[in-house]
């Protein structure tokens, strides 16, 4: 039993997010053959299977994707706002997440065809729309990717002592992050992000314990403080940056078993991370006080630095090869959707797939070689890309699925006023964003861009 979108759409009209609709939901069950626009189309003879995944899987794989360099710059975003205000940050956003990437879910059942920011584009803006967000979701990813080889060096000039040039460890965390999106399917690498979500786990206690066992006496820490506007904003989008996995949501529920089940994973998701992150955060600030460094495993000491960064290294690689899959995956589909070539080993296949990995690698590279910065990239990541991609698009998700619907009810009217909220929050994050970085690079990092210095803290 196949189904077009203009059924689907019309079986969706009234569904609200928040409300289950039975009749979508038994169009979209994976008992069933997929709908004949589904971006992998029907797999049962092919040799390459994409719809793999368990629910679990793809949480796991989120918690992967979303608990890795975040994580390491909320201390010292607390240490500038504060501990009421940093809480209260990660508790607001962290719910607004949820509710956005339950509206992307939502959106990915009424429109099966969906397999990318750019599919959602064309459809709410036509082909232009499509091109704008294809290429932006890309360079969102990319960027993402060269803040995991930007913190590879980091983490190998503090384990070595600087033992060789900065540039030639971006090498190698090229290298060895390219070796690591071979895989093209998602329950693949799935697989490596169980070690990278115990990595992470493991590294945050080794310094949390480290950090208090070290701290002085005396540490004072501030309940609220009083930054400048240009320091607090930049705080407040690297806690954004901690909630910006979005990008990658309609990839992982094309790829699940039965896309009905991403609400699971998505509580599995949220519930994980926003607990690491306010335990993690606030802890490391406690007993480092003001002072604390970002990513926050420098401030350890001198040899339990190393222990952790040396913990963290699946973490670091592992995060970036699921950005880094999931960047090639939108040109590769892009590239086969419809094709046999899809689910076959085939020379064509397999050598385009390491082509467009290299490629977008090799982008990363660059771009983190040009950014040298921690805090300065993943605020401009958040600025630019993920107040949009998690927050400002998921919004009008919303009004495009109740179009014409705004004022129907008390919750209609509700549900209206929160998403125009949420995207007039995503348009403060990304204007106000993009001035604070760029500040804050222009003044911290243009004499350190492409060069042997050692990077760590």
């Amino acid at each position: 039993m196949t189904t077009t979108p203009r059924d689907v759409e019309a079986l969706a009209v009234h569904h609200e997010p928040g409300v289950p609709d039975d009749t979508l939901e038994k169009k979209v069950s994976a008992n069933e053959s997929p709908p004949a626009d589904d971006p992998f189309g029907n797999e049962e003879c092919g040799e390459v299977k994409y719809r793999v995944m368990k629910w679990w899987h793809c949480g796991i794989l989120m918690i992967a994707e979303n608990i890795s360099l975040g994580i390491l710059s909320l201390p010292s975003a607390v240490a500038t706002l504060g501990i009421v205000p940093s809480i209260f940050l990660i508790l607001g956003l962290s719910g607004i997440s949820w509710y956005t990437g339950y509206v992307i879910g939502q959106f990915k059942l009424r429109y099966p065809q969906i397999h990318s920011m750019g599919d959602a584009g064309e459809l709410l803006f036509g082909r232009i729309g499509r091109e704008i967000l294809f290429f932006g979701q890309l360079l969102f990813c990319i960027f993402l990717m060269s803040s995991h080889i930007l913190t590879f060096t980091v983490l190998f000039n503090t384990i070595t002592g600087h033992g060789t040039c900065t540039i030639v460890f971006g090498v190698v965390g090229l290298v060895v992050s390219f070796i690591g999106a071979l895989p093209r399917t998602m329950g693949k690498v799935y697989i490596m992000s169980l070690v990278s979500c115990t990595s992470i786990t493991i590294a945050t206690i080794v310094t949390m314990v480290a950090i208090a066992v070290q701290a002085p006496d005396h540490i004072e820490v501030d309940i609220t403080t009083h930054p400048s506007f240009a320091n607090a904003f930049l705080a407040v989008t690297n806690i954004v940056f901690a909630f910006i996995a979005h990008v990658a949501f309609f990839g992982f529920i094309s790829e699940m078993e039965d896309p009905r089940d991403f609400p699971k994973s998505l509580a599995m998701l949220q519930v994980m991370d926003t607990t690491m992150y306010i335990v993690t955060a606030m802890v490391i600030y406690r007993y480092a006080g003001p002072d604390v460094a970002s990513p926050a495993l420098s401030s350890a000491g001198p040899l339990m630095s190393k222990v952790a960064y040396g913990l963290a290294i699946p973490t670091v690689v592992i995060a970036g090869v699921v950005f880094g899959h999931v960047a090639s995956k939108y040109i590769y589909v892009r590239l086969w959707r419809g094709s046999p070539q899809m689910h076959t080993n085939s020379l064509s296949a397999v050598g385009s797939w390491v082509a467009i990995a290299l490629g977008v690698w090799v982008i990363a590279w660059v771009i983190a070689e040009s950014i040298p910065v921690f805090n300065d990239l993943l605020s401009l990541i958040s600025s630019l890309f993920g107040s949009w991609f998690s927050y400002g698009l998921p919004a009008m998700f919303w009004l495009v699925m109740n179009k014409g619907q705004y004022t129907a009810s008390p919750s209609k009217i509700f549900l209206t006023i929160v998403n125009l909220v949420i995207f007039g929050i995503a348009c403060a994050i990304c204007g106000l964003g993009l001035y604070v970085s760029g500040k804050s690079i222009h003044d911290s990092s243009s004499s350190s861009s492409w060069t042997c210095a050692n990077n760590a803290i």
